[in-house]
Formats: structure tokens, sequence, C-alpha cells
């Protein structure tokens, strides 16, 4: 089990998606489908595999989401930002 202090958030609102890792809160957008993601199912160091409820469908769909060019396009260096995290978790309860 690791501390929040190692954990990570995934998130969204809308068109857009948040990560948020410690005080810093990445946001991009995503789909016009998506309603919200469930569950994570795999975390690789910038990679991850998740399943999300799209608009209008009744099944859960698996999703792949890429963090490292979208930390390169924000000129965040990846290995530095990633190498803490341990896991990946969705909550809908912090700020955006």
């Amino acid at each position: 089990m690791s501390s929040t202090l190692n954990t990570a958030f995934l998130s969204s609102s809308g068109e857009y998606t948040f990560f948020k890792f410690r005080d810093r809160v990445i946001t991009f957008l995503t789909g016009k489908r998506l309603e919200k993601y469930t569950k994570i199912l795999e975390w690789d160091n910038g990679y991850l595999v998740v399943l999300c409820k799209n608009k209008n469908e009744e099944v859960l769909e698996e999703d792949y989401i890429d963090l490292l060019p979208i930390l390169d396009n924000l000129l965040i260096e990846a290995n530095e930002f990633l190498k803490p995290i341990k896991e990946v978790e969705i909550s809908y309860d912090f700020p955006k």
C-alpha cells in the first residue's frame, strides 16, 4: 500500500482530464464521449490503462492514456515527475 505522497489521482470533467500528483494538476483535453473514469487497470510509468464510462453507452470501455507526450508538450521533465508515483487512483474529490 502506497502513501498518498506517492499516489496520483485521475479524474475528468466535461471534455477535460485531470492528473493530480502532489501540488501539480496536469489538465488535458479528452474525448467528448467521456462521462467518467471508473477504474485504473494498469499504471506503467506514465502509461495508464483505464476503464471509463462513455455517454449513452452501458458497457464500460477500456482506454489508454500516455502522459509522456503531454508532459513533454508542457515542458515537464517526465522522468523526474513520474518517478515517485507508485500508484494512480480515481478521485473526483479534489478541486480542479
